[in-house]
């Protein structure tokens, strides 16, 4: 075994003993970042976004340039995937934006109520074909060459890479089709017709990616929330809309013999306990900043793995001090088992290297 290959299954070993909630030899670090390759390397971000294979040799780039880590989250990129995880359109560098500015969602009204008809008539994949070309204008990636493995482009550089997919909830899809402001007022309109709509879609959205990246040999899937966060929903909404679609897809993806990757923007302090409703030491929930990172600490100590959460504010202004110093302290206070640290969801593009890189030494990594 070389030297890289022996780094890599000590990190890989390192990784998952934090998610089974034993005792690492010491806290792991998982680097989460996509346009801050592009700014960190100088590459330019209408370079990156050009396909998957231009964003994997910069993302390696960047994580030279960081000096090291335990894990990638994902380890390439193409802005388009993000029509299929927020159901909206996306607007790219060198295509609809200058080269130089970062993709932006762009949510607008696009699903209509008729649209919600129609899905239970048509069924949702076949509707979802034809949202994605007609109103998403997605754009799949450019042919891949044969030999193109991001697993392995990441293991010669003794790197795990572990998030195979993403999958994300109905409700999600739906509110950025909608948009916030309708869908919203759908939620106190047509409950009942959400709620079946919301049936129908969730058996088609984790088996796919589950099957792909099992075949492609990676350790999880991402499993994304962040309109349904509990603080943008009442308590009765949350437990009717959100948290039966979540809980299924989780077990779907664990029951897969994947770790399921929660990674859940905006609040969701409220509803904590939820979580210990899915299986002991087969999550990771990734936080960025805006749930209580103690208390989620408290509620799930011993039964699932924090993620997290260096600030992107902190990571983009803060000085090397201060997020070294940020970053202990969540090691000496939620590690040494059942944590690793992470950027508040990605590390943001205009994040300074030797910010980066403080992170990266307190973790010791």
């Amino acid at each position: 075994m070389t030297a890289l290959a022996e780094l890599y299954e000590q990190r890989l070993e390192r990784i998952l003993r934090a998610v089974a909630l034993e005792r690492p030899d010491r806290v792991p670090l998982v680097l989460e970042y996509s346009g801050f390759a592009a700014q960190v390397t100088g590459a330019g971000m209408a370079d990156f976004v050009s396909s998957p294979v231009r964003a994997t040799e910069i993302m390696l780039q960047a994580y030279e340039l960081v000096g090291g880590g335990d894990a990638l989250n994902y380890g390439s990129f193409w802005p388009y995937t993000l029509c299929r995880v927020f159901g909206a359109r996306v607007r790219v560098p060198g295509r609809d934006l200058a080269e130089d500015e970062i993709w932006q969602v762009d949510e607008q009204e696009l699903l209509t109520v008729k649209n919600y008809q129609r899905i239970l008539d048509q069924g949702w994949p076949d509707f979802f074909r034809g949202f994605l070309s007609q109103k998403l204008h997605y754009q799949p990636a450019p042919a891949l060459p044969a030999d193109f493995d991001i697993i392995g482009q990441w293991a010669e550089a003794g790197v795990p890479v572990l998030s195979g997919g993403d999958v994300t909830t109905p409700l999600e899809l739906l509110c950025g089709g909608r948009s916030l402001e309708r869908f919203a007022r759908d939620l106190y309109q047509r409950p009942d017709l959400l709620q079946a709509v919301m049936d129908e879609i969730v058996p088609h959205l984790a088996g796919r990616p589950c099957t792909r990246a099992k075949a492609m040999g990676f350790a999880g899937i991402w499993l994304g929330g962040w309109r349904g966060a509990p603080g943008m929903l009442s308590p009765a909404m949350w437990q009717r809309f959100v948290w039966p679609y979540m809980r299924r897809l989780a077990q779907e993806i664990i029951d897969q013999g994947l770790i399921c990757i929660l990674h859940l923007d905006g609040d969701w302090t409220r509803e904590l306990e939820r979580f210990r409703e899915l299986p002991r030491g087969k999550c990771l929930m990734a936080l960025d900043g805006s749930t209580d990172i103690w208390r989620a600490r408290e509620v799930l100590a011993g039964h699932m793995c924090i993620m997290g959460d260096v600030p992107p504010g902190l990571l983009a202004l803060g000085t090397p001090d201060q997020v070294y110093d940020y970053s202990r302290r969540l090691i000496e206070g939620l590690g040494p088992e059942g944590f690793i640290l992470q950027s508040g969801c990605d590390i943001p593009a205009n994040a300074p290297l030797a910010n980066v890189q403080a992170m990266k030494a307190a973790a010791g990594a």
